[in-house]
């Protein structure tokens, strides 16, 4: 052990209640700042699993051709500039563009999508339904439609065509209507067509929830009315990430628009960012204030340990030597500090986690939402180092420029 740092210990044991005061400001600093944002990216990362997971990573629809036309629709390019384009509803080749899709190394799987807008009646009950025309066998395999069953069996879905899954909101609270009811849906000529609820799916997404119902692609098309087999097709991606590049590439491939889910969800996306960072500066203010007092006891130690400090500058020692005394009790307290904070900050992700909460908007959840990200545990010890260093650094400077001569004089 180097005699400064072996001074700076004697230095802040010698005021354990001062100690214990700027250590606890890192603490609490660094263990709130560890659980708000476990809890923030929690939520935010199961919003995302869950779009990727029912809506694609990726989709393509909409065929288009430049503009030469005099009726066009514009819109902007991939890479900022507009581009004029006339749009056509649903895919011109469904079964070629997968194909094709499926030869790129990020492709899992892909499969079409009919949609359209209808009414759904079950007993007295009306609601407006988003329905989605599905390959049973294709669209399990590119969604967690599986896993999202809370009731009925996908296997009775995919063996009657005159089934169907329902959203779990939709099911509950619009519709009324359980596994093995009748539901109605009205198709665009008046007349209402007869289903069979065979499963409840809850995506965790009150806008899928509330709104979506599956039934089989071709009977989607015969009640639709739909000359296009499909109007989308999804896209599960190895890597989700990459979804904005490989729709740009599919757009120019396949003269069809084609999103990612970070532009579809861009919106959500953005508040959920905003929210993080409105919480990181929140708790950042709270280390702040344990600067501020470390500040304050590191000034008063200088003041306190004058006739110390002169000696040791008798002694020989040089200014950088007493700066580096008063540097080691920010360090000290600082490691400390972030060390204790990462484990309260563990242990409060761990309980909050168990909390129960009943949240039925945007997302569908019974208890609080946290993710484990090491990478919370470092920006949090590394803002309460900065902070301390900073706070550290004024009276570790005043401590040595201080005159040994002229202070020696000054403490008889």
């Amino acid at each position: 052990m180097t005699p400064p740092l072996y001074i700076a210990m004697r230095f802040l044991t010698h005021r354990k209640r001062a100690l214990l005061l700027s250590l606890s400001g890192v603490v609490f600093g660094v263990a709130i700042f560890i659980c708000t944002q476990a809890q923030t990216q929690g939520f935010t990362r199961y919003f995302i699993d869950s779009t990727i997971g029912s809506n694609g990573a990726l989709v393509v629809k909409s065929r288009f051709r430049p503009l030469y036309e005099p009726l066009m629709v514009s819109a902007k390019a991939s890479n900022g500039e507009v581009g004029r384009r006339q749009y056509f509803e649903g895919i011109a080749n469904a079964n070629e563009i997968m194909r094709i899709s499926r030869q790129f190394s990020n492709v899992v799987s892909c499969s079409p999508v009919l949609r359209g807008t209808l009414t759904a009646r079950a007993g007295f009950q009306n609601a407006t339904i988003d329905l989605y025309g599905i390959n049973p066998g294709l669209h399990a395999q590119t969604t967690d439609i599986l896993q999202k069953l809370i009731s009925g069996k996908y296997d009775d879905f995919r063996n009657n065509t005159s089934s169907i899954i329902i959203g779990s909101r939709l099911a509950e609270d619009l519709l009324h209507a359980g596994v093995g009811d009748t539901v109605q849906l009205l198709a665009p000529n008046g007349e209402y067509w007869r289903f069979t609820v065979a499963a409840i799916a809850r995506a965790g997404i009150g806008s899928i929830d509330s709104t979506r119902i599956y039934c089989h692609a071709r009977i989607a098309q015969a009640l639709l009315q739909q000359p296009s087999g499909a109007s989308m097709i999804i896209y599960k991606l190895r890597n989700p990430d990459r979804a904005p590049a490989l729709a740009e590439h599919f757009e120019a491939l396949f003269q069809h628009g084609a999103t990612g889910w970070q532009d579809r969800e861009e919106s959500t996306l953005q508040l959920f960012l905003t929210l993080r960072m409105s919480v990181a500066i929140t708790t950042s203010l709270i280390l702040l204030l344990a600067g501020f007092g470390i500040f304050n006891v590191l000034t008063m130690s200088v003041l306190a340990k004058i006739k110390e400090i002169a000696i040791l500058r008798s002694m020989g020692y040089r200014r950088i030597d007493v700066s580096s005394i008063f540097l080691w009790q920010g360090a000290l307290i600082a490691a400390a500090g972030a060390l204790i904070g990462c484990l309260l900050g563990a242990l409060m992700t761990w309980g909050v986690s168990h909390i129960p909460i009943r949240l039925r908007g945007l997302l569908y959840t019974n208890h609080f939402l946290v993710t484990w990200d090491w990478r919370h545990y470092v920006f949090a010890t590394l803002l309460a180092l900065l902070a301390v260093f900073i706070a550290s650094y004024v009276p570790a400077r005043r401590a040595a420029e201080l005159p040994p001569v002229v202070t020696i004089r000054g403490s008889r």
